[in-house]
């Protein structure tokens, strides 16, 4: 087991999360073909540190959503609108979707200026980051 495998994809899962581009998904699967750690150990690590990314968005979104609005640092309006389109339909519940591309990263920020309690959040991103990737490792065992 490589302690820089395990951070490089502790790094990746994290920015993966936020407006940084990252590519967790593909460094996950590498790792996993390559026996580079346990599989549980895989999970946790992307996992957590892809959670640790969305609640940096929370954070943002929470307290200086309004201040960024229109820089860089922020999703751009129509990916704030879809989250907000969610939100509308489903919730809190949305935030169970927010390992999707392109909605995921806005509904985690949404959250945020939509005081979803952090608690909650923290619960329902976890359940879906680490679906999603417990899907990626259950896919690289088929390879």
């Amino acid at each position: 087991m490589s302690v820089s495998s395990l951070a490089a994809l502790a790094v990746s899962a994290f920015t993966s999360a936020t407006i940084l581009p990252g590519t967790s998904e593909a460094l996950l699967l590498a790792l996993a073909a390559a026996d580079a750690a346990p599989g549980w150990l895989l999970l946790v690590v992307a996992s957590s540190a892809n959670v640790a990314g969305s609640s940096v968005n929370w954070l943002i979104g929470r307290f200086l959503a309004a201040r960024l609005r229109g820089t860089r640092w922020m999703p751009d309006e129509a990916g704030l609108e879809r989250a907000a389109r969610w939100f509308r339909r489903w919730g809190k519940w949305s935030l169970l979707a927010s390992w999707l591309p392109v909605v995921g990263d806005p509904l985690t920020l949404a959250a945020g200026p939509l005081r979803v309690r952090y608690p909650v959040f923290l619960v329902l991103v976890a359940i879906g980051k680490t679906a999603r990737y417990a899907a990626v490792l259950a896919l690289a065992r088929q390879l």
